[in-house]
């Protein structure tokens, strides 16, 4: 399923930016060992912007370097006993920036406690402004 449906993004002037793998430890779970010891947490974000793409001027769009950043800082910030709280104030994160209309954020626990051979674990929010239909 894609993003842009996920997110009702049709029409001009929506625009879309990926940031795929960014990665910091976090001390989240629910066992003392995952808070004591921490892990590495990975999240995947695709914003929906409403620009124009003629507009070739940074102060038009989102400056991914910083999200990036603001990221990392949530998944290292206060801990949380699951992913999906985690996800959602990522999402939360991402919707505070002035032209994004909408958020898809991933966080996948590679590490997770779990006893069985696995590749990855991962929970996915999806987040709208409320002014958007869906």
């Amino acid at each position: 399923m894609s993003h842009a449906y996920l997110l009702g993004a049709t029409g001009d002037g929506v625009e879309l930016i990926t940031l795929t793998g960014i990665t910091a430890t976090g001390f989240h779970g629910v066992y003392p060992d995952e808070r004591r010891d921490g892990q590495p947490f990975v999240v995947d974000a695709t914003l929906w912007i409403k620009r124009r793409s003629r507009d070739d001027d940074v102060t038009t769009t989102v400056h991914y370097g910083e999200l990036a950043e603001a990221i990392a800082q949530e998944i290292g910030g206060e801990p949380v006993d699951l992913i999906e709280t985690l996800a959602g104030r990522i999402a939360d994160r991402c919707l505070a920036e002035r032209i994004v209309m909408g958020a898809v954020v991933t966080v996948h626990k590679p590490k997770a406690p779990i006893g069985v051979p696995f590749d990855d674990v991962a929970v996915t929010v999806v987040r709208r402004h409320s002014l958007l239909r869906p």
